[in-house]
């Protein structure tokens, strides 16, 4: 089974399991969205779910933002990971959108932003404006590793691969199927790849067993 045979049995797979893509971070605009997932970065959704509340009351466009000072920002976020550096992000991002006379749907644009990366910038380009884009986080890149739709050398090649076997079309629901599925049935650690209904027939012999020994 090739690598576009595969993935398109995955597909099915994850279309049956996710009928409905819903973002799992909350959000009530670009920006917020921008904001959240900017957020999102070395901590869980549930946890920026829980902090954004308050810092959107008081900041959800980047005019309310700019005109926060940043010790304010880091203690609305000072429940989340790198609040910090976070904090200090937030208050110059506003400034730059504001500067720029609002948010643009442009990668270069939203890439320039600080504290957003290709994948930030790629989740906000998909799933709010619509335009087709693979965003790979770290469950992503490890099941397309196990289940052998990539070499899994590093995120950007991940993201090469998986783009060349699914349609431009699937994209944007595909990956938050991917995140869904690693998060409900196929973790990182004590994972029986022999009994995953994906991973019992994706992943190599030679990886179903490497992962074993790892478990036991």
């Amino acid at each position: 089974m090739n690598r576009k045979e595969k993935a398109k049995k995955i597909g099915n797979i994850l279309d049956g399991l996710y009928k409905k893509t819903p973002i799992p971070l909350d959000h009530t605009s670009d920006y917020t969205l921008l904001v959240a997932v900017m957020l999102s970065a070395q901590t869980t959704d549930k946890k920026v779910n829980q902090v954004t509340p308050s810092l959107f009351e008081k900041a959800n466009t980047p005019e309310k933002m700019s005109k926060l000072d940043t010790d304010t920002i880091q203690n609305l976020i000072k429940e989340i990971g790198l609040a910090p550096t976070k904090a200090k992000n937030l208050k110059k991002m506003a400034d730059q959108i504001m500067s720029a006379g609002g948010l643009q749907p442009k990668w270069d644009f939203l890439e320039s932003l600080a504290g957003v990366g290709h994948k930030t910038a790629s989740v906000v380009m998909s799933q709010w404006y619509n335009i087709p884009a693979f965003p790979v986080d770290t469950h992503i890149h490890r099941l397309a590793s196990r289940w052998g739709l990539s070499n899994g050398k590093n995120v950007e090649k991940t993201e090469k691969d998986l783009k060349k076997i699914w349609d431009k079309h699937l994209w944007n629901k595909r990956h938050l199927q991917i995140i869904f599925f690693g998060r409900e049935h196929c973790p990182a650690r004590n994972h029986d790849l022999a009994k995953c209904i994906i991973c019992s027939w994706a992943a190599t012999k030679k990886r179903i067993k490497a992962e074993s020994k790892i478990n036991n």
